[in-house]
């Protein structure tokens, strides 16, 4: 199936408006009023789309989210039946404090296509478009990443520049890179814009994305690089029984699998992202006396059309 192009800017209606609550929060220091306030317009924009809408990456499983949650049905109930995965604010603690790269986000695609996964973490590895297929692995060592990267990509090792969150869970990986001589560039939150960043290196300076970071956030991020382009794993950290129990009750049976971008979004995708915060990948929302004004990337996988839109909001009405 391939989905109605009208959906490419109708997604757009639904990230500027999370994107705009949430930026009224920004720099408060409130993580949880400003990821409510995304949430609510999110899912207000999500039911007015003629979609037949499961969430199947969401803002947790239904026992702990009260909305968006995984496994809840959204849209008109009219339309094509559709998975979404969706963050409404991608780095509510980087919103809260004004920091650059927060965003609202989703992904929708054909029933059936998005890896339905519960929420945990995901180690995770991406690079950009023009690569030899499986050029870089998680089954291999950051450091040997690296330096096959470097070979692929004709240069010296120390012109590669990756990207990590900085936790102190990733000690041994920003170790294992920095003992062959490359870059690192820390990141406090936001793993979402980091994947992307690799798909343009000329622009942010990124070739590779490595580390462990959240499921949801690896989901989407697999969406926008079948956009775009680019290779991306991911495998599912399902280190405890209640992990793992909970994976069984989404049909994953194999723990310990390596999951392929393909596999994690298949089919037609649209994804659409709105930036909340100013960052390399969007300029965030700014609020005028008489304006709104918003900057959303949107892309479709089946066309590979990546658009850029600059929006000026004159009716402060329709953001609630």
């Amino acid at each position: 199936m391939v989905l109605d192009r009208v959906l490419t800017l109708e997604i757009v209606r639904v990230t500027e408006r999370a994107a705009v609550n949430a930026a009224r929060w920004r720099g408060r220091g409130d993580e949880k009023a400003a990821d409510q306030a995304a949430v609510d317009a999110m899912r207000r924009e999500l039911n007015r789309l003629a979609i037949r809408g499961t969430v199947v990456i969401g803002e947790g499983e239904r026992d702990e989210a009260p909305m968006l949650y995984i496994g809840e049905e959204v849209g008109t109930g009219e339309g094509p039946k559709v998975d979404i995965a969706l963050d409404p604010l991608e780095g509510t603690t980087i919103c809260a404090k004004d920091l650059p790269n927060s965003l609202a986000v989703i992904a929708i695609a054909e029933s059936g296509s998005l890896l339905n996964a519960p929420d945990v973490y995901m180690d995770k590895i991406a690079i950009g478009p023009g690569y030899p297929e499986g050029v870089v692995s998680l089954e291999a060592l950051p450091a040997e990443n690296i330096k096959a990267l470097a070979k692929a990509k004709g240069v010296p090792v120390g012109e590669i520049t990756a990207c990590v969150l900085d936790r102190p869970r990733h000690a041994s990986i920003i170790e294992d890179i920095r003992s062959v001589g490359a870059g690192i560039r820390l990141i406090g939150d936001g793993d979402i814009a980091g994947v992307i960043h690799t798909t343009t290196p000329e622009e942010t300076g990124i070739d590779i994305y490595l580390g462990i970071g959240g499921a949801p956030e690896g989901v989407l991020a697999a969406a926008a690089l079948r956009c775009i382009g680019g290779q991306m794993q991911g495998r599912l950290i399902l280190d405890t029984d209640d992990k793992r129990k909970r994976a069984r009750k989404m049909g994953i049976e194999d723990f310990d699998r390596i999951y392929q971008m393909d596999e994690m979004a298949r089919g037609d995708v649209l994804f659409a992202a709105t930036g909340v915060t100013d960052g390399n990948l969007l300029s965030g929302v700014r609020f005028g006396k008489k304006t709104i004004r918003t900057e959303t990337v949107v892309m479709r996988s089946s066309t590979q059309t990546v658009r850029w839109i600059k929006a000026e909001h004159r009716s402060f009405e329709k953001f609630g």
